[in-house]
């Protein structure tokens, strides 16, 4: 299973709706608005990294109102 952090930036005034949307898609595990330089973090997972590049190209940024994303992998260092 790999999971990944998936920063967003929206249009103005749309990080509520985007996240709500963005929220229904299977694979999602979490998608909050939140105030900075992104306005939506999405906590995601799939069985593989390109499964996980299929939701972020095919599902996540096809969600209206999304400008930018920037996926960060989760990694665990021993």
């Amino acid at each position: 299973m790999v999971q990944a952090y998936i920063l967003i930036q929206t249009e103005v005034g749309k990080a509520a709706a985007v996240a709500e949307r963005i929220g229904q898609i299977t694979g999602v595990i979490t998608a909050e608005d939140v105030t900075g330089p992104y306005d939506v973090i999405v906590r995601a997972e799939a069985d593989t990294v390109d499964d996980l590049g299929q939701l972020v190209v095919a599902q996540i940024q096809a969600v209206e109102g999304i400008t930018r994303t920037l996926t960060c992998p989760v990694v665990h260092i021993k």
